[in-house]
This record gives C-alpha cells, structure tokens and sequence, in this order.
C-alpha cells in the first residue's frame, strides 16, 4: 500500500519520469567558425526518474559534478526542463504558470550547501526568516514577530537573535537560521542540498539531529542530496546513486549499505573511512569521472569498473531489477558477472 497524501489520494508526492537537463556550452559563433568546432552539449541529468512518498527521506548521492545539485533546481523550478516531467502529487509542474507556483513553493522549499551565501548579509535574521511569511500571508502583520521567535526557537536560537545580521553567526546558526527561513512557509516537503557538507563534524551531527527531530515532529519529506555515505545512512529511508547524470541504482538504505549491486556504489562504500563495514572485500576501481562533454559510449562506468566486457563498452544499461529486487542499471549484475559483496561482523 501506497502512503496516502493530505488528500487522502495514494500516490507519491512527488515524482520524477525521464527528466533530463542539457545546457549549450559552446564557445561563441564566430569562435566555432574560425575554429571549426561544433555545438558542445552537457548533458548534466540525463534520463533521471524517482518517486519520493510523504514523510520518508531519499538521499541522492554521487561525486561532485554527478548532478545531484541540478536535479534538486529543476525540481523548485529554477531550471527548465530539457524533456520529462516533475510531478507534485500529481500535478505537473511544468505546466504551471507564475500564479500557479507561489502555492507550490509555499509547500516546498530547499536549504542550500553554503549558510555564508545562502542568506543576505545586509539584512536582519528577523527580515530573512520574516520573508516567506509575508509573501504567503501567513500571519497576521502585527503576528509576525511572534512567529518568527517561535522559529527561531524550534531550530535551537533565541528570538533575540533575530535582531542580529548573518555575520555575527557561525557557521552552524547560519544553517540553523536557513532551515527556519524554509520552515516559515510551512512546507512539507524539504530539498536538502549538502546542508552539512560546509559545517565541522560536531555541528554536522547538531544540524542532521535537528532535521531528523524536524521531521518526526512536522511529518516533513526529504530530498537530501549528499556525497556523505556515512550521513546518508544516518538519515535516510532510500537512497539513488547517480553517475554522470543517471541513477544506476536504488535501495533501501539498509538493502544498500549491506548488499550493494552496482560497481559504482560499492566504490563509494569502499572510500567511507569506517561503516562499520570490517571485515568486507574491497573492489578496486582506478581513474576519475570522465569528462561529462565527451562521456563514454555504453556504460559511462565502464573505463573504471574491472567487471566490464565489450557490452558494457557499446550498450547503455538500463534500470532493472537486479539480484536483491532493487533497481539498478548494470551488464554485469544483469549476467551475473559480479561476486556477491561480502561483509563480515562489524567489531564490537
């Protein structure tokens, strides 16, 4: 059984179907002339599809430059669309207009990577989390104030701070004050681009407690978008792992974490200093993400993956059900090329 929305229609509440995003990168005309160069085309999310159900979190991970951050823009609709659809519980969001998306944004929202750039340094922490209010008239003016305390207080800061602008904040009560400018909509949905990845390791766990401790209380959906394995298993239901802007694999968290399919992923569990993962035979893999203007054919994997055959080299693979029933796009888990990932018992 589906988790059935506000509404009480089952589904998910949002939903991805072939979404891709390219962007011209070409030198200017007479350059290409003079030059003789052709178009140059980024390819930056290629084909992506996932659907998010109400209050559980999927994190999306990958290396930088993957298209995890992408993904998330064209999902709030500061990108268009090369081609696919972006669903919010059923409706399309590429049909709306400007009128049509102020309710939407008021339900979704996204806290970006870098608190130092992500607020507006003249103004006043009261003003910044204040905004959204206004702007969805969610308050009465003279009930604004109040509000923004309650805020303020429920992401660990005093309502005095209000009064206080960004620089005089570290780097954690930066991003406290970014989650409660995207709580003051009221939304249930929450894009979470690396929210930790700028902070130091204590304040990292201070930052994903409260977003959990947010979540349990608010019955908020999460799209959290990370490189961080060892966050992600803190923190997530499912996980999507992307490469060179596709997903080659989808699990349960705990599925992937203990039996992971792709060679890709088992890459990136190897890299994680400690998972409590002892004891498990590594798969070495070389090389470093090929250049997204001119990936390779086939497999985009294939030039680093030691399990690769002339298929993997000419044939694109496709999401399947793999060996543990989860999703992913691989020749060799397809053939049963691949050993099976072995763990032993975690040291107590």
């Amino acid at each position: 059984m589906g988790v059935p929305d506000q509404s009480g229609i089952e589904g998910p509440l949002l939903a991805l179907h072939d979404v891709a995003r390219y962007f011209d990168v070409s030198r200017p005309w007479l350059n290409r002339v003079i030059e003789q160069q052709s178009r140059q085309i980024l390819k930056a999310v290629d084909g992506v599809s996932f659907d998010l159900r109400r209050g559980e979190t999927l994190a999306l991970v990958g290396e930088s430059g993957c298209g995890k951050s992408t993904v998330a823009r064209l999902i709030v609709g500061l990108y268009d669309l090369t081609r696919g659809e972006v669903l919010f519980e059923g409706a399309n969001l590429a049909n709306l207009g400007r009128a049509g998306w102020l309710p939407i944004r008021r339900r979704m929202q996204m806290i970006f990577q870098d608190p130092y750039a992500s607020l507006n340094p003249r103004w006043r922490v009261a003003r910044i989390v204040a905004e959204p209010i206004r702007v969805h008239a969610l308050a009465k003016p003279s009930g604004v104030r109040a509000r923004v305390g309650e805020l303020l207080e429920q992401v660990g800061l005093a309502p005095a701070d209000g009064e206080k602008f960004p620089h005089e904040f570290s780097g954690g009560q930066r991003q406290r004050i970014s989650v409660a400018r995207a709580l003051a909509s009221e939304p249930e949905f929450l894009i979470c681009d690396e929210p930790t990845s700028a902070l130091d390791v204590s304040v990292q766990a201070q930052i994903l407690n409260l977003l959990k401790d947010l979540q349990r209380a608010k019955g908020l959906t999460y799209l959290f978008i990370s490189h961080n394995l060892a966050v992600v298993r803190h923190l997530s239901n499912r996980v999507a792992v992307m490469y060179l802007g596709r997903i080659v694999e989808t699990a349960a968290t705990r599925t992937l974490f203990s039996a992971p399919q792709h060679p890709y992923t088992r890459m990136l569990l190897d890299a994680v200093p400690d998972l409590e993962l002892t004891g498990r035979k590594r798969t070495p893999v070389a090389g470093e993400v090929p250049n997204p203007l001119e990936p390779p054919a086939g497999c985009a994997f294939h030039p680093r993956c030691p399990y690769a055959n002339e298929r993997c080299r000419r044939e694109t693979p496709l999401l399947k059900r793999g060996r543990s029933g989860e999703p992913v796009a691989c020749h060799a888990v397809e053939e049963g090329r691949l050993p099976v990932y072995e763990l032993k018992p975690a040291r107590a």
